[in-house]
Formats: C-alpha cells, structure tokens, sequence
C-alpha cells in the first residue's frame, strides 16, 4: 500500500490535450457515480448487520460508507469542473476538506465506542452479514483504487487521488473488520471486535490528516 502523504505528492503526468483530459474526467465521473452507489449499499448492509451483530467495528466501517459516498460526491462534482481551471481547484480544495472533516469525526466515533465495547466485555453474537459485505469490500476496493489513481495522475488531482487513498483505506479497514469478526464469530473472542474497532483509529487519523495536507491545488 502507498502510504497517504506518498500518494497526495505523487507527481503525475501533464499537459495532457484538451480531448484527453475530457475523456479522463469522464472517467472519473464514471468510477465517482460508482463508488456513490456501492458505497451507498455498503453502509446500508453494514450498519444494519452491527446493529443486529452488536458490532461496533462493523459499525465504524459502515459510517465510513457514507463518508467514502460524501467523498464520492464531492469528487464528482470537481470532475464536472476538469475544463474550468478557477472552478476546478476551488472544488479540488472543497472536496480535501469534507473528507478530512468527516474522517477526524469518524475517529472519534469509532474511539469511543470501541472503549465502550472493551469496558463492556463485547458481544457473542456472529457476524454473518459483517463477514459477507467486508469480504466483498476487500476484493473490489483494490481495484477501484487502482482505476482511480490512473485518472487522478492523469488530470493532475488531488482531490481523486486523496479519494483513491479513502477507497484504498475501506479495503484496508474491510480486512481489520473482518478479522475481528471472524475470531468474534469462530473463537469466541468477544472484545476482538473492540480493538479492531481501535486499530481502526490510527488509519481514520492519518487518511484525515493526509487529505487536509494535500489541499493545496495543482498546477498545470
């Protein structure tokens, strides 16, 4: 995995033509309105199965959803803005800081109630349908990071390249979730669903931080 600071300083390609870098912000729209959508379903699943599951882990990864859909948006909308250069990296610095917003009140979420859950002992209950849709995540999400850097180095984004690290980091946090599920669900260790939930915290700051630090617009 590329570390977050790595990938907002990566330098991509430029001076691309005007044709070119329409189709890429297509592209970009394209993986954006998908990543709305399955994030969208991916909350949805995963919030209703850790409040069935009494999973606090499962339940920071589905709140994570929704930020990845906001984050989504945003990137969406600064794609529609490639052409227009002002309006562009007005929206590129707009779209860095909703994600990094959202990402620090995550952490603080997931850091309390993953106390709450170890004070409490954790709960026996499976985790089927924590099991099931963070499996999914963690097969699809490396390829969506993938599709996604190509385009921001491409245009030259930050903005798609800080939303790349939050797809790259929901397959990162599926395996954390999963794991914990699986020793909750096979083994019986109740409070393995709470320190997931705080190995969680060190990743939710530092993609927070890596998103405020890339504000800054590029230059073409």
């Amino acid at each position: 995995m590329m570390p977050v600071a790595d990938v907002l300083t990566a330098q991509p390609t430029t001076g691309l033509p005007e044709t070119e870098r329409a189709g890429l912000a297509r592209r970009g729209k394209q993986l954006e309105a998908f990543t709305i959508v399955w994030a969208a379903f991916e909350a949805a699943v995963a919030l209703t199965g850790a409040y069935r599951e009494h999973s606090v882990s499962l339940a920071g990864f589905g709140w994570d959803s929704c930020i990845e859909m906001l984050s989504g948006a945003a990137v969406y909308w600064r794609m529609t803005h490639e052409m227009n250069h002002h309006r562009k990296h007005q929206a590129e610095k707009i779209s860095l800081q909703i994600a990094g917003a959202c990402l620090y009140a995550l952490a603080a979420y997931v850091l309390v109630e993953s106390v709450l859950t170890l004070r409490s002992g954790g709960e026996r209950s499976p985790g089927w349908t924590g099991i099931a849709i963070t499996l999914a995540a963690l097969i699809s999400m490396p390829v969506l990071t993938r599709m996604k850097r190509t385009v921001a180095r491409g245009l030259n984004s930050r903005a798609m390249m800080a939303d790349a690290s939050q797809t790259n980091f929901c397959a990162i946090q599926a395996g954390i979730v999963l794991a914990g599920l699986l020793l909750r669900t096979f083994f019986g260790i109740t409070w393995a669903d709470g320190v997931a939930g705080l190995v969680l915290v060190p990743f939710l700051l530092r993609a927070a931080r890596g998103s405020f630090r890339g504000e800054a617009c590029c230059s073409h």
